[in-house]
């Protein structure tokens, strides 16, 4: 789909209203969220996670059929996957974890089948988002959550047997590490799982040793804090923008608390360049640009700590991200950390993705955190 092109740029309600209209165009109709409909790497695909964002986006500015379809599909999914995800917590419960390739893959097809080419596949967050922006839209709209029951004990015993294992990250990296955004997903979705009543008095019980688990590792100086911040995984001292959204949007650590303030900071001071965010200072895709998705989520942060006018700057930045059209790319080139590594990536997959619902869903997210999403609901 491309947006209309305007005279002038849309303003950020415009914007935040096409980006609802672009994602809904684009949604499959058996409820899967396209990461990218162009991109050579991600064209295809639906990443739980990834569409977990996405589907809070469009729950909050109204368009509840938009993200109950894509629960739909993720709940199609999960019980398609019943008999694995028992052997995986039998095999775990026996002290005899099954390979990281045995374990459920991050993305899958819009029809919902695992896809054929490699890919870095073995990571858990995805699982903690979808129950999380289940139980957020529950919340929200006061729909009947029963028919995601089986999907949501599916999550719940899958992550109860597996939420302390090291796996990839957001960014598909760094697989040998238990990474603090991944532990905060997790965290999020065991506790909405809980919330929504949903489950019986055993798994219960369960997600709620598991959630507490988890946060207490995240939180522990010296694990998942370190120097009184978040850090990137545990036992690191660097940072990754992703904790925006554990101190922000997902409320795993409140935003306004000491240790919300100071992975704030840390990510202004460490991975911010004016507006634009960058995922960590290592990072070399596309030459490691700035992603106005990132910049989002660290406004929802910086909202839910009180400071409104530095997260409509970063909205505002984000928004100036769109091309003539109105399409939002993954990254930017404005600042980049590693100019020389951008031809490989482009020689590998093509010039950056645009538009990425991610980074739409976003801005949407944003502006409805502001107020800023005039014209936007459905």
């Amino acid at each position: 789909m491309t947006l209309p092109v305007t005279d002038r740029r849309p303003s950020i309600p415009e914007l935040a209203g096409r980006s609802a209209e672009l994602i809904a165009a684009l949604q499959h109709p058996g409820g899967a969220y396209p990461a990218s409909p162009t991109f050579s790497a991600y064209a295809g695909y639906s990443w739980f996670r990834d569409g977990a964002f996405i589907a809070d986006g469009m729950s909050a500015a109204g368009h509840a059929e938009s993200a109950e379809r894509f629960f739909d599909w993720c709940a199609g999914v999960l019980e398609a996957r019943a008999d694995r995800i028992a052997e995986i917590v039998a095999a775990a419960e026996a002290g005899t974890p099954v390979p990281d390739a045995g374990m459920l893959a991050t993305r899958f097809t819009f029809e919902g089948r695992e896809g054929d080419d490699e890919w870095w596949d073995f990571q858990l967050d995805g699982y903690g988002t979808w129950l999380w922006a289940l139980g957020e839209h529950v919340r929200r709209h006061g729909v009947d959550a029963s028919r995601w029951r089986r999907a949501v004990e599916l999550s719940v015993d899958y992550l109860v047997a597996s939420w302390d294992r090291p796996c990839f990250d957001w960014w598909e990296e760094h697989a040998q590490h238990v990474h603090v955004s991944t532990l905060g997903c997790i965290a999020a979705g065991l506790r909405e799982a809980v919330a929504l009543g949903a489950l019986d008095a055993v798994r219960t019980e369960a997600a709620g040793a598991a959630e507490r688990a988890a946060l207490a590792r995240l939180i522990a100086e010296g694990e998942g804090a370190v120097g009184g911040h978040l850090a990137k995984w545990l036992g690191s001292d660097a940072v990754d923008a992703s904790l925006g959204a554990v101190v922000g949007l997902l409320g795993v650590v409140p935003a306004a608390s000491p240790l919300g303030r100071a992975t704030i900071e840390r990510l202004e001071s460490e991975l911010t360049v004016g507006e634009g965010v960058h995922r960590y200072l290592d990072d070399t895709f596309y030459g490691g640009g700035q992603w106005p998705l990132l910049s989002c989520f660290l406004g929802i942060a910086h909202a839910r700590a009180g400071d409104l006018g530095r997260a409509r700057e970063l909205l505002g930045w984000a928004a100036s991200t769109a091309d003539a059209d109105g399409a939002m790319p993954e990254q930017v080139g404005r600042h980049l950390l590693a100019p020389d590594r951008v031809a490989e990536w482009v020689e590998r997959w093509g010039p950056v993705a645009q538009p990425l619902l991610w980074s739409h869903a976003m801005l949407l997210r944003l502006a409805v955190e502001l107020g800023d999403d005039e014209g936007v609901h459905a």
